[in-house]
Order: structure tokens, then C-alpha cells, then sequence
């Protein structure tokens, strides 16, 4: 049996392949190019098996990808591989949904303390001399937030979102949440809300859902008008669900206060990105997931959900 994996470079640069080595004729390609059908065919095309990152898989190749019978997805998000296609094509799809839980949900508060206590922004200062050449004990150059009694709406009730949840409580925030279908929150200091009741009431936004054509550009012109003026925004989900050129009007004429996001549309950032130049807009390199102990967690699964596969008993099936 072939395995091919097209897109190590990410993930093994403190890791190693051996688990997946045992399984099978292993080939392990660092990159793959993204827009090349024909690169990924070429790379894929004897695999019963093949594992995806970030290199997509779409109709075009899955059509043509003859001894294809199963795709590994090393991650939460699925939408790199056309579902729908494989389901088509008889090939059995899995992810990894729990992986990141704990590490996002840090990262998810990482960006909004960064926001509200301006760590980076006074340390920097500090190195620079500033301190050293005012009159008082103490100076800040940007508004420091408390997040007591704060009002933060989640958008999506997955895991990850309730972990955020409860990192909150322990802040003594208030928490609500929208959940495109309903939920039953397990604590009383939860309420779900509807979409429209959280952008009104939230005084930070932050998305914890799947990348869908219905969640494509769910943050744009129309949703931001109905936020209170001045609210932060966190995204640590997916880069299309926001709308770039809207959010970054919004920061400009300062209706959002500040956006902290870990991912963009196109990947990685281009130099024209209209965040790059927003006020107030914190971006990281899509990290949130990248914990040496998430990733040792990631391989971990990955190889879990191939085993079971290989028994007949497959787990973490997308369908």
C-alpha cells in the first residue's frame, strides 16, 4: 500500500514519520504546490492513500486519482478536500476534530489580552527607553481594558468555543452564543442567542466556525453595521470568514475597534492584504495550532484514523 503525504514541511520540522513509515510505502513530499493539479497527480497517482494539510484536493483530482481509496486530513477544518467528490468516488475522508482544542482556545485569549493589556506595544516601549525618560512611575500609550462583565458573543458552539467559554467565566465575563443550530448550554452562565442578538449585544466577537459557502464573508459591510461601535474581533477559525476589505474600512473609521486574527483569505498574506495597513489589526501567521504538543497530538490521531481504517473500523469519517 502507497501512503503519500504532500505537505510535511509544516508539521515535521521537530517531528518524524516512523508511525506512518510501519503503515506502508511512505512518501512524504515537504510542499506541493497548491494551484498545480498536475503536480498533485503526479504525486498521488499510484496512492491508495494519500494525507493532505493544506494542499488541496478537488474534484479535478480526485476524479483522476485512480487507486485513491482514502485521505487523511491533518486538521479540524475539511475544506481542502471536495467531500462531496470523494463521496462520490467511494474514498473515505477523515480529520482530526480535537486535536487543538486546549492550544486555540489559549491562543483565542493570547490575541484578545493582547488587545486589552497592550503587553507587546509596553514592553517594546520600555526596550526603546521610554520609561526610562518620563516624570512618572507609570505611563500607557494605548487604553488598557478589564474584561470583567464584558460581553463576549462566540459564534460557533464547538469544542473549541466552549473551552473559550470557559476561559471567559474565569474572567468573570459575560458569555452568549450563536450556534446555527440549537444547543444546550451545559452552564447556567451561558445563553445562546440569535446572530443577530449577539452582534448587538457583544462587546468582542469571536468566530469559532467551519468554513462554509453560508460562512463565507459572514463578517462584512452589513454584519458589522449591527455591532455596537468599538468592538474587538477575534479570528482563529478561517481567514473567507471575514471580509477583508470591509473589516479593514471598519477599523479605519474606528467602528471596530480592533481585530486580532491567526488567519487570512489567501495564505500566506499577501502584500497588498488591506489588513496589513488597518488600524488596530493584530495578525499572526496562523499558529494558534501549532504547539509542539498539539502537533505530536495531530500525527498521533492521523495515524489512529489510518489504522482504523486499515481494520475496517473507520473513525473521524467525514460524510
Amino acid at each position: 500500500m502507497k501512503i503519500v503525504l504532500l505537505d510535511g514541511y509544516d508539521l515535521n520540522q521537530d517531528l518524524n514519520w516512523e508511525t506512518l513509515k510501519s503503515l506502508g510505502d511512505f512518501e512524504v513530499y515537504s510542499r506541493t504546490s497548491v494551484d498545480n493539479d498536475t503536480e498533485i497527480l503526479q504525486r498521488i497517482d499510484d496512492a491508495e492513500v494519500v494525507i493532505t494539510h493544506k494542499t488541496p484536493l478537488d474534484e479535478s483530482v480526485i476524479s483522476r486519482a485512480s487507486q485513491l481509496k482514502y485521505i487523511g486530513i491533518m486538521g479540524t477544518g475539511y475544506d481542502v478536500v471536495d467531500i462531496d467528490s470523494a463521496n462520490n468516488h467511494n474514498i473515505i475522508v477523515t480529520n482530526v476534530p480535537t486535536y487543538a482544542t486546549d492550544a486555540v482556545a489559549q491562543f483565542t485569549f493570547s490575541l484578545l489580552l493582547e488587545i486589552t493589556g497592550q503587553v507587546g506595544l509596553h514592553n517594546q516601549l520600555v526596550h526603546d527607553g521610554k520609561w526610562s525618560s518620563v516624570d512618572d512611575f507609570t505611563f500607557w500609550d494605548k487604553p488598557l481594558f478589564e474584561l470583567k462583565s464584558k460581553t463576549l458573543g462566540l459564534i460557533g458552539y464547538g469544542r473549541i468555543a466552549q473551552k473559550v467559554a470557559e476561559l471567559a467565566n474565569a474572567f468573570s465575563m459575560k458569555v452568549i452564543f450563536y450556534n446555527h443550530r440549537p444547543s444546550v448550554a451545559p452552564q447556567k452562565w451561558v445563553n445562546q442567542v440569535s446572530l443577530d442578538e449577539l452582534f448587538q449585544k457583544a462587546d468582542i466577537i469571536s468566530l469559532h466556525v467551519v468554513q462554509t459557502p453560508e460562512t463565507i464573508n459572514l463578517i462584512n459591510k452589513t454584519t458589522i453595521s449591527k455591532m455596537k461601535d468599538g468592538v474587538i474581533l477575534i479570528n482563529t477559525a478561517r481567514g473567507k470568514l471575514i471580509s477583508e476589505n470591509d473589516i479593514a474600512e471598519a477599523l479605519n473609521n474606528e467602528k471596530v475597534y480592533a481585530l486580532a486574527t491567526d488567519v487570512v483569505q489567501k495564505e500566506p498574506i499577501e502584500k497588498d492584504n488591506p489588513l496589513l495597513k488597518a488600524k488596530n489589526c493584530f495578525i499572526t501567521p496562523h499558529i494558534a495550532w501549532a504547539p509542539l504538543e498539539t502537533r505530536e497530538r495531530l500525527l498521533r490521531i492521523t495515524v489512529d484514523n489510518l489504522n482504523a481504517y486499515l481494520s475496517g473500523e473507520a473513525q473521524n469519517v467525514i460524510s
